[in-house]
């Protein structure tokens, strides 16, 4: 799927990084909806105690990106938060939908250095486009299980099946368990 933007539009990516509070949403929301901005896609998470998000915001043009930085160095200031903004060109504005088969990859385990790395790695080397990645710890301080969650798209001829055989290997080598399953599209 290819969906591109309208060339009446300047398009920019923000993000926002910092110590985790209530309202970082509210007031990133509150500079956008101020200056007209349009909210195309975002993505926020927790990552220990600092709270991420990244945003691709729409303006009509004329619109600058030194009006977003202005505006959220006003309402980051001494806050502790972090706002960066990156003007798009209009060929880094198109989604494009990943292309194949989507699939769940799941991987429960103790945890251990170089996880993310051989199961990214293995996707790589088969082809795999990775769309989403997740992981945390979870459980007991005293017995914590590391968790890896990610959504991927296989290239064309690699099935689920392929895909948690080829993991298989891992799941030994890392004493891991991995399970893969398709992802269902719903269409609206």
């Amino acid at each position: 799927m290819n969906l591109c933007r309208k060339p009446n539009l300047a398009h920019f990516a923000i993000t926002i990084i910092g110590k985790d509070r209530t309202g970082i949403v509210a007031d990133t929301s509150e500079v956008l909806y101020k200056l007209g901005c349009n909210v195309e896609d975002s993505s926020c998470t927790m990552l220990g105690g600092e709270f991420a998000m990244i945003l691709i915001v729409a303006h009509e043009k004329p619109f600058s990106k030194k009006k977003l930085e202005e505006e959220f160095a006003l309402k980051t200031a001494g806050t502790g938060l972090s706002a960066f903004v990156r003007a798009l060109k209009d060929d880094e504005v198109c989604y494009q939908g990943p292309e194949g088969e989507l699939c769940l990859i799941s991987v429960y385990g103790s945890d251990k250095t170089g996880i993310v790395y051989r199961v990214t790695r293995e996707l790589a080397d088969r082809g795999v486009s990775i769309t989403d990645l997740n992981t945390k710890l979870i459980g007991k301080p005293t017995d914590p299980v590391y968790v890896l969650v990610l959504e991927a798209a296989l290239p064309q001829g690699l099935t689920v099946e392929d895909a948690s055989a080829l993991l298989e290997k891992l799941k030994k080598e890392l004493s891991v368990e991995i399970s893969v399953r398709l992802i269902t599209p719903v269409s609206l």
